[in-house]
């Protein structure tokens, strides 16, 4: 081998063509390697298990591609329902957190209103952000004008214009 790191075709190719050549011209032999001792026999069902592992291994990754798609088609059809569901009971009991807990749903948290430190916190921050952006208001970009556009001086017909020399 290479290297490289053998695929499970390559495993089940290589144990098959190792137990056709172990039952075609070592059959009765009992072979050492690997500081191993193996008869003949207990090899070609050891191979056999490595097939049948890759083998299993597949057939268990085919059935794990075919719950993920059945997953992902369940849902596809069964979130909106939920999701519909989830609103008609919201819009059905309302804002009561006994009812909503048997459902296992979780009442909407009230916002609690600003107090007058926050709200001037935030209006100092508003304004502050309006000034480094350069943000200005409806009626402040109308009284805004464009300076007025100067026109290049013009030569008298037939005079070349003028280079420094």
């Amino acid at each position: 081998m290479s290297g490289l790191t053998p695929t499970k075709s390559t495993l089940q190719q290589r144990a098959r063509g190792l137990i056709t050549g172990t039952q075609k011209h070592l059959a009765n032999e009992t072979l050492a390697f690997n500081g191993a001792t193996f008869a003949a026999p207990a090899l070609i069902q050891l191979l056999q298990q490595l097939i049948d592992v890759v083998t299993r291994s597949d057939a268990a990754k085919a059935e794990w591609k075919d719950a993920l798609k059945s997953l992902k088609d369940g849902k596809a059809t069964i979130v909106p329902v939920l999701g519909a569901f989830h609103a008609f009971v919201v819009n059905r009991f309302g804002n009561a957190p006994s009812t909503l807990e048997d459902f296992g749903i979780a009442p909407r948290k009230v916002r609690t209103p600003l107090t007058a430190e926050q709200k001037a916190a935030a209006a100092v921050k508003r304004k502050a952000t309006r000034a480094a952006r350069h943000i200005v208001g409806k009626k402040q970009r109308a009284k805004i004008k464009a300076p007025a556009a100067t026109t290049p001086t013009a030569t008298a017909p037939g005079t070349p214009p003028t280079h420094g020399t």
